[in-house]
């Protein structure tokens, strides 16, 4: 989630790339491929999408607790870097950015269902080690991501139109770093025991849902994962 060296969109908003892809994939689980979506359209009241289009995942569960992956090591796609760690944000003006690009239809409607106040882990994706660096909360719920329509920009969507915009984002604002990085190796790890023991992070979107870049937590995950910050690594 960068931001960009380019400056686009609204003046007051600072950008945030999206990892190249909702795929990491750091699952022992297959993952689940879903069916097509209704294409979203557009709010004509607050910019909004509306919420129409069919959600991917069976019901409609309600969450109020996030994962959130971004890149914090730099690489480049054409000629912009596309990295942005929880540092970054932190660094920003009211340490608060746009989480845009997300092109996955499930993380999208995630992004969708989000309200303001609730918390989200930064998730450091794509880097030497990943895992968990810190807190974030939602401070304006979903909007239409401008950055599809931009040709210039790494996620620009052609068959995305004003009129009918497919990809949505939310504002996000650093809360804090974790008192202690916790690593995908360790969550992994405690997931595999989970499984075997029915403990809260058995069935963990990190491990089920692995290739998605925005991912819902139980308060029962949420709560524990929170919890490793004060406890020694395995």
């Amino acid at each position: 989630m960068p931001p960009r060296k380019r400056a686009r969109g609204p003046k007051n908003t600072t950008k945030a790339v999206q990892p190249a892809s909702d795929n990491e994939d750091n699952s022992d689980t297959p993952i689940q491929r879903k069916g097509k979506r209704k294409i979203a359209t557009a709010s004509k009241s607050k910019g909004k999408v509306a919420s129409s289009d069919v959600k991917d995942s069976p019901g409609k569960a309600s969450y109020c607790h996030w994962l959130m992956k971004s890149e914090p090591e730099s690489r480049f796609e054409n000629g912009i870097d596309v990295k942005f760690g929880i540092k970054d944000l932190k660094a920003l003006p009211d340490q608060t950015g746009c989480w845009d690009g997300v092109r996955n239809y499930q993380a999208r409607n995630f992004m969708r269902d989000m309200k303001v106040g609730q918390q989200a882990f930064f998730y450091h994706s794509n880097c030497k080690e990943p895992g968990i660096a810190g807190l974030m909360t939602i401070v304006k719920e979903a909007y239409v991501d401008h950055t599809q329509f931009d040709k210039k920009d790494v996620h620009y969507d052609a068959s995305s139109k004003p009129d009918n915009p497919k990809w949505s984002m939310v504002d996000v604002q650093y809360v804090r770093m974790l008192k202690r990085f916790v690593p995908l190796a360790e969550l992994k790890k405690l997931h595999q025991e989970h499984r075997a023991t029915g403990g809260p992070l058995k069935d963990m979107a990190l491990f089920t849902r692995a290739r998605l870049s925005v991912q819902p937590l139980t308060a029962e995950e949420f709560n524990f994962v929170l919890s490793l910050e004060e406890k020694d690594p395995l």
